[in-house]
Formats: C-alpha cells, sequence, structure tokens
C-alpha cells in the first residue's frame, strides 16, 4: 500500500536561521542509516545528516510496530558548530498524499464540547489544525485522520502537551494537478529555540497509521495496541482497572466535608467500590466557604474546618474499609494570592513580566519542588491515586530567560520538565496511580498518555456526551486509559443532565443505560450514595461485580471496535450507539449497545472479526436472567443482530463466545 511506504520515508523538515532544511536541501549530506531491532514487533531507524552550512546534525528518527501499521517519526537536531544557531519550525514527519480525492476529519474542543467531529474535503487549499492555547486538546484534538477515494485512511497523532500544528499544504502543481504535502508535529507559533555548540534539541514525537476500507478502527486498533504495549505506564494496581467513587459535581467544593466524604466512603466499601478520591475543597483556609483558587501552590494548607481530623485520618478511614484513598493537586498551577508565589517569585512563568498563572517546570528548582509536594501528598496521607489537573492556558508559556530556558522555548521546557517529574514520582511511588485531568479533557494527548496511567475524558457526563467523548477518544487511545464517570448529581441547574436521578419514575432499565456508558471503559461514579435509592444501590452493586467478573478483562485486553458512528450532543449524529470488544485470540467478543433518545424503534448491528463459518454462543448479561442462543458467525456478519424491543435509554451487553 503506497500510504504505508510513505510513512515509512525519513522526510522531515527544519527552520535553521529562518532558512527551511529538508532531507533534499542543498547542502545536506546522508551521513549513515542504521537500524536497531528494539524488540521482535519493534525496530528503530535512524537516518543522519549533517547541513553543512551551519555544522548541524539532524537525525530522522522511525520506529515501526511492525505487527501494526503504525510508526513513530520524530528528529534529534544537534549544534555541532562553533557558533549557535535558532531553530524555529520543526516538522517531525513531511509526506507527499497520492494523487485522489481526500477528506479530512479532525475534532474541535472546550470545555463540555470535546471531540466535536469535522468532516472537510481537500479542494485545493492549505488547512492547518493547531492550538495555540498551551493545552494539547483546547480548541482542537491533536488528531488528524485522511481518508481517501479508494478506501485509504491516515491517521496522524502529535504526541505533545502543549502547542502543536498539522498543516495539509497545498502545492499548486505545474499541470494542474497539484498535491498536498502533509507535516507536522511542534507548533511554531512563538516558538524558537537557539542551540549553542554542543546542545540538541529533540522534536515532538508524532505517531502516523494507515489503514483501509475507509474506516477509523483499522487504524483507532493500532494506535490501541502500541499504546498498551509500549506507551502507556503500568502497574499492578491499574492494572487491576479499580472502580472510582469521586466527590466532585455532586458536592464539589462547597459540599464536602469529613463527615460527607467518610459517609459516602462508607457506603461505597458495600458496594464493591475500591476507591474514593478527595477531590478539590480538602485545600486552602479553614473557612467553610473558602476560596481557594487563588491560593494553589501552598499545597500544604488543608481547610481544617471542612476536614478538622485532617486528611490522613479520612484516608485511615477509607483504608479501614478495605479500599485505596485517592487526592486531587493542581501541581502547576500558582494562585495570585498563593504565598509560594511571594516566597520564590523565579517560580511563576511569566511572559513580558505578567504572571501566567502556573509555574515552570523548565526550572530545575521548580521540578524539584514539585516533586517534593507530591512526594508527600503521596506518602504523608497514603495516597495511592493522584488527580493532576491543570485549570488554565498557558499560551505561548514563559519568556523568561533566567529558568533554565530561553525566549522562545518556554512552553517547550515546561512540558519537558513536568513530564520528567511524573516520571520521577513513577519511580519513587511504583504502585501509584497518576490520573491526568485539565478542565475535564483539555490535555488529552499521546505525550501525557506515556506518563500517567489514565486520563479523565470531560467534565460533563450526562450520557450522550459520554458516548460521543468515548467514541472519539478511542480513535487515539485504547479505553483502559479512559475514565469517565456515568452520571454525576450536579449542584447547580445545568443544561446537560435532563433527567433526575431521585425521580420515582425513573425506571431500572435507565438507571442501566447510564450506569453501562461508565462501563465502556475505567468505571468511575460521582453520586450522593448515602442517598441513592436502596433499589438503585442494588443494581450498582450488580453492575459493579458484572463490570469486575465480565467487562474488565475485555477493557483491558481488547480491540475495540465502533459498530456505529459517533453520537451527538444535542441529539446530533447516530441515534443507536453499538461497540464491539474482540479478544485476540477471535474466540470470545463483548458487545454494548445503547438507544438514544430520538433512535429509531429496531436496529440492526453488525458486528466485525468473527469467522463466518463458525457458531458463537450469545449469553444476555443485561436482564436480571441471562438468556443464551446461537448464531452463526456469517449471519452475525452479514445481517446482524435485530433489536427491535429496546426502549429510548435502553441498553444490551452480549457476551459472545466461539463454539
Amino acid at each position: 500500500m503506497i500510504v504505508n511506504r510513505l510513512i515509512e520515508s525519513y522526510d522531515f523538515a527544519v527552520h535553521v536561521d529562518g532558512v527551511r532544511v529538508d532531507n533534499a536541501s542543498q547542502g545536506i549530506v546522508l551521513d549513515r542509516t542504521e537500524e536497531r531491532n528494539v524488540a521482535a514487533d519493534k525496530k528503530h531507524r535512524i537516518a543522519k545528516y549533517l547541513y553543512e552550512p551551519t555544522s548541524l546534525v539532524i537525525e530522522s528518527h522511525l520506529v515501526c510496530y511492525t505487527d501494526t501499521t503504525l510508526v513513530e517519526r520524530w528528529v534529534i537536531i544537534r549544534n555541532v558548530g562553533e557558533t549557535s544557531v535558532t531553530i524555529g519550525r520543526v516538522d517531525s514527519f513531511s509526506l507527499q498524499l497520492p494523487q485522489t480525492e481526500w477528506k479530512l476529519m479532525h475534532y474541535t474542543s472546550d470545555w463540555g464540547a470535546e471531540f466535536e467531529p469535522v468532516v472537510e474535503q481537500l479542494a485545493g487549499e492549505s488547512i492547518v489544525l493547531e492550538t495555540r492555547s498551551g493545552r494539547s486538546s483546547k480548541g482542537k484534538h491533536p488528531w488528524m485522520s485522511l481518508l481517501g477515494a479508494g478506501g485509504e485512511v491516515l491517521t496522524v497523532s502529535p504526541m505533545w502537551s502543549g502547542n502543536w500544528q498539522l498543516r495539509c499544504e497545498y502545492d499548486g502543481g505545474y499541470d494542474g494537478q497539484g498535491r498536498y504535502q502533509v507535516s507536522g508535529g511542534l507548533s511554531d507559533w512563538e516558538f524558537f529555540k537557539t542551540l549553542e555548540q554542543g546542545e540538541s534539541m529533540e522534536s515532538v514525537h508524532v505517531a502516523i497509521a494507515a489503514g483501509s476500507g475507509g474506516d477509523l478502527n483499522s487504524t483507532s486498533i493500532a494506535f490501541a495496541r502500541v499504546g498498551r504495549r509500549y506507551w502507556y505506564p503500568h502497574n499492578e494496581f491499574s492494572r487491576s482497572m479499580p472502580m472510582e467513587w469521586n466527590h466532585w459535581w455532586s458536592y464539589e467544593d462547597k459540599g464536602i466535608n469529613e463527615d460527607v466524604f467518610r459517609a459516602n466512603a462508607a457506603e461505597a466499601a458495600k458496594l464493591g467500590i475500591d476507591i474514593c478520591t478527595l477531590d478539590a475543597g480538602w485545600f486552602g483556609p479553614s473557612e467553610e466557604a473558602s476560596e481557594w483558587f487563588e491560593l494553589r501552590g501552598d499545597w500544604s494548607m488543608v481547610n481544617e474546618k471542612r476536614f478538622p481530623s485532617g486528611i490522613r485520618a479520612v484516608s485511615d478511614d477509607v483504608h479501614g474499609h478495605g479500599m485505596k484513598f485517592g487526592l486531587w493537586c493542581e501541581i502547576e498551577a500558582v494562585g495570585k494570592s498563593a504565598a509560594l508565589a511571594e516566597k520564590h517569585p523565579s517560580y511563576v512563568a511569566r511572559r513580558e513580566g505578567e504572571s501566567l498563572g502556573y509555574l515552570c517546570f523548565g526550572n530545575p528548582e521548580v521540578r524539584q519542588w514539585a516533586f517534593d509536594t507530591l512526594d508527600r501528598l503521596i506518602t504523608g496521607y497514603v495516597s495511592q491515586w493522584i488527580k493532576l489537573d491543570f485549570n488554565l492556558d498557558p499560551q505561548a508559556g514563559c519568556n523568561c530567560t533566567d529558568h533554565g530556558h530561553g525566549a522562545g522555548d518556554g512552553l517547550f521546557e515546561h512540558y519537558n520538565g513536568y513530564y520528567s517529574v511524573l516520571r520521577d514520582i513513577r519511580a519513587k511511588h511504583p504502585e501509584v496511580i497518576l490520573e491526568n485531568c485539565s478542565s475535564g479533557g483539555l490535555r488529552i494527548d499521546l505525550g501525557i498518555m506515556q506518563q500517567t496511567h489514565t486520563t479523565f475524558l470531560s467534565d460533563p457526563d450526562y450520557p450522550e456526551h459520554s458516548l460521543q467523548v468515548f467514541w472519539g477518544a478511542t480513535t487515539m487511545l485504547a479505553p483502559d486509559v479512559c475514565l469517565h464517570w456515568s452520571y454525576s448529581e450536579f449542584r447547580w441547574k445545568n443544561d446537560f443532565q435532563l433527567f433526575n436521578p431521585h425521580d420515582s419514575s425513573l425506571k431500572p432499565y435507565q438507571f442501566d443505560y447510564y450506569t453501562r456508558i461508565a462501563m465502556l471503559r475505567g468505571f468511575g461514579i460521582s453520586q450522593k450514595l448515602p442517598e441513592m435509592p436502596e433499589w438503585m444501590k442494588a443494581r450498582l452493586a450488580h453492575h459493579i461485580d458484572v463490570y469486575k467478573s465480565e467487562v474488565k478483562p475485555f477493557v483491558l485486553e481488547a480491540d475495540l471496535y465502533r459498530l456505529t458512528g459517533q453520537p451527538g450532543r444535542g441529539g446530533k449524529g447516530e441515534r443507536w450507539s453499538a461497540f464491539q470488544y474482540s479478544m485476540p485470540s477471535g474466540d470470545e467478543q463483548l458487545l454494548f449497545v445503547f438507544r438514544l433518545p430520538g433512535g429509531e424503534a429496531s436496529r440492526a448491528i453488525q458486528l466485525k472479526e468473527l469467522e463466518a463459518d463458525a457458531a458463537y454462543e450469545l449469553t444476555w448479561l443485561s436482564g436480571e436472567e441471562s438468556k443464551v442462543v446461537q448464531i452463526a458467525g456469517s449471519s452475525l456478519l452479514k445481517d446482524g443482530i435485530l433489536f427491535d424491543r429496546l426502549e429510548e435509554e435502553e441498553s444490551a451487553l452480549i457476551r459472545l463466545k466461539k463454539l
């Protein structure tokens, strides 16, 4: 396939002192190529070039994951000359699309509006996708897929948490038959980096996968397989896929206190929940209605009015119920009134002298402070889960020149520094789970997912939104590193949640529907457990048991196929949603089916990756009693399963086993 050959090229582009340099530039010489067999399914190829005019060594790196169609691309730039050079735009990859009709798919993103799909035709104009907020998925997600008229699929994702760019640049052509040059990596907006003699920089890595059949599953499965095997950190606790309770939306900071948290923990233990996480609300001045936001950074401060016994006592209480304890922290942020900013003004990221509201992790002193602080929160409070939030936009980042970085690479070095702190924390505390969060899902990328064990998909968690963001997130992430709650009991009026969980007319199948959506991935809830009706507690305990015994192995290991299009918020998009998990052996499958409000009365769901000449035993796990039938693989592939008895907001969960 021509697309496969393209993504395995060494093509790159680097702007040096304002001059574009690529592997075909005048004055560049190929020094040598080498190949390293890293593993049976991983080959690392390097092409080393010398750009003679500035004595610059450029290494184009290509890692091929040979059991998939995915490659990883980046460059390393090293100044071996006697004078400094300034690096501007750095394209980690560059390739020319075959001459055919192409559609571009990507996602826009904002708070509560993550993974909003956009599809547009490439029609003779250049298109640049980027974020300039300083957070990888604020504005747009770092992902795009090019869909060719012949079924070709090319999916690209910058592995970076800051500003990035992806470009589809039209060259016009000499014969009226122009082509598109696709490139990208680190954003060049407000970026430059000066390399002195002997200094080097490593560009943003970019993951690229080729697929076929016009099917995004053909590339998303490659992303998930490589992520699980090579990118995502794991430990025994994270591999157990713990069931989490978090207090946030039901109580937020205003309604949480020691008694409330303890009461919920007691109920959580009865339900089979594995960990209780104390979100924002524990930290700040000792006042019932304290505003902690402007004091972020002073993490030794505990609101003793809400938690008179201290956080360690609450943690001990959770452990006494046989569960783990988790804690929220916004380690990068610094409030305007924080004593930390006054005591250590050089810690604060600034642009043109003005505070940007965060700590510059390009500064080695900040990295040491952050490590010591997280180490204390983990050790002192016996925390097995740290939720790392980030609720601001760094934009172009810090341009101080006394932090260990230059005037143009502050944001770049901030993220390199943040990654290094997370690596050090994982080394010191190898069994602690680190959760990535940023105003919900505004910093979801394959860079941060090499440093954290799970990522929160979005702050709102109403049903169709949850299905939309899960559908989108799994085009780049494996389901086991995705976390989202079932539904929350918001303390404030909102336009999201259109049902009342305490409404006496709420039917059990609706509660099952809301809960099963969260069972597609890392399973969490944020509800007022002591106030939950007894029948709901019984159903929730049942779902937790089914998740642990039936669902969890598939979430951890199986390939995920999206069998229907992406549902949309506000009644848009597909109104039926179906996902199929398929174990690597192909012998076992798990099928989730949801009928959304507005969905047609009946729908046939066709399955994928079955053996046509085999028979399959289907067990319905969604009723009070299991129903078992046998169906031929050929029928499941061609005709599918007809669902004509599901109500709106009803769901089905079916296990398939090859006979």
